[in-house]
């Protein structure tokens, strides 16, 4: 277990898998996962060892109360988990087509105030902040927590006050508009007003992983250096692409490092999670100021055989890989290549 500690801050709720090529709100069977890409990121975290604490907010029902299990089994800090009276656990529909790729749906189980993701409270988050920032290294967060007011706000203190006490930020884009619209929209492409709140924090983070197409619509590019360029912070950048080469510039280092492909797809639910949990990993025993180019391939690399672990079984979380696994499948991989 690594003395330094991550805090990992958003949304925690169940993905409602379809049967593959079926409909999750409709068809049978369903399978009810724990996801969210922040919980996904600290449970990942928590299987490989690490030291992570985790806010946010879960209704005060059966899945939130599993959840917190599953959380505290991971031996995670929920000393930051809220529980919410007034509104339920977010049920997210995922659809699968028959090749594991997944697309989201809608939502299900809003009583009329939203989910409880969309209320971290500000005021509780303040309270907590002491028992959760212990020796943290990253703050690691998503977008997400900005397409409500409530938890936007407990998100931008959180942020604040981590730059202020010398915790570095990572920032998962993680565009999905589904959480930003009130109807399910076929646009896939953010509006100015979306893209405008999304890029305005981005300013202080160290390090900025997104997928392709997130980086086309936010950046209208999708080279690392570009997007690095952009912003005031010059932030690391990593461009993943589902299973082609990920693009990447770590401190002043850039390359191009090749996907490993699992040795079969089932459900490609949180592997952008295990790559992130991966990374911070690895960034917790190096100064991200000092890598080399070798360091910088090694890390990327290991991200890389955590996201590929995951797409081996079902759901987010369940399929998350120890620290032996990926040493495994590194080994091989790399073997194999020799």
């Amino acid at each position: 277990m690594q003395d330094e500690s991550v805090i990992v801050f958003g949304e925690a709720l169940i993905d409602r898998l379809g049967p593959p090529g079926g409909e999750p709100s409709s068809d049978f069977p369903v399978l009810d996962c724990f996801g969210g890409a922040p919980a996904n990121v600290a449970c990942a975290l928590g299987r490989l060892g690490v030291n992570v604490s985790f806010i946010g907010s879960l209704g005060n029902d059966t899945f939130g109360e599993n959840f917190k299990k599953l959380l505290i089994q991971r031996g995670i800090n929920t000393a930051g988990l809220q529980r919410d009276n007034l509104r339920p656990t977010r049920v997210v529909l995922v659809r699968r087509d028959p090749s594991g790729e997944r697309f989201f749906e809608g939502f299900e189980g809003d009583q009329g105030l939203g989910f409880a993701d969309q209320a971290i409270l500000l005021e509780q988050v303040i309270t907590d902040w002491p028992l959760v920032k212990k020796k943290a290294k990253w703050l690691v967060a998503g977008t997400i927590p900005l397409a409500s007011q409530i938890s936007s706000n407990a998100f931008l203190w959180c942020m604040e006050n981590a730059l202020n006490e010398g915790i570095k930020i990572a920032l998962d884009l993680n565009w999905r508009p589904t959480f930003w619209r009130n109807n399910v929209s076929t646009v896939l492409e953010p509006s100015v007003k979306e893209k405008n709140e999304i890029i305005s924090i981005l300013k202080n983070v160290s390090l900025m992983k997104l997928a392709k197409e997130e980086a086309q619509w936010f950046f209208n590019t999708s080279n690392p250096i570009e997007i690095s360029s952009s912003l005031p912070h010059r932030p690391s950048v990593i461009v993943t692409d589902g299973s082609n080469p990920v693009s990447w510039l770590l401190n002043n280092n850039i390359g191009k490092t090749f996907a490993i492909a699992p040795s079969s797809v089932v459900d490609t639910t949180g592997a952008g999670d295990a790559f992130t949990a991966g990374l911070i990993y690895k960034l917790i025993s190096v100064d991200l100021d000092q890598l080399n180019q070798q360091r910088a391939e090694e890390i990327v690399q290991f991200a890389i055989a955590c996201g590929s672990h995951v797409c081996t079984g079902v759901g987010a979380i369940d399929a998350q890989g120890y620290l032996e696994d990926i040493d495994n499948l590194l080994s091989s991989y790399l073997g194999g290549m020799s």
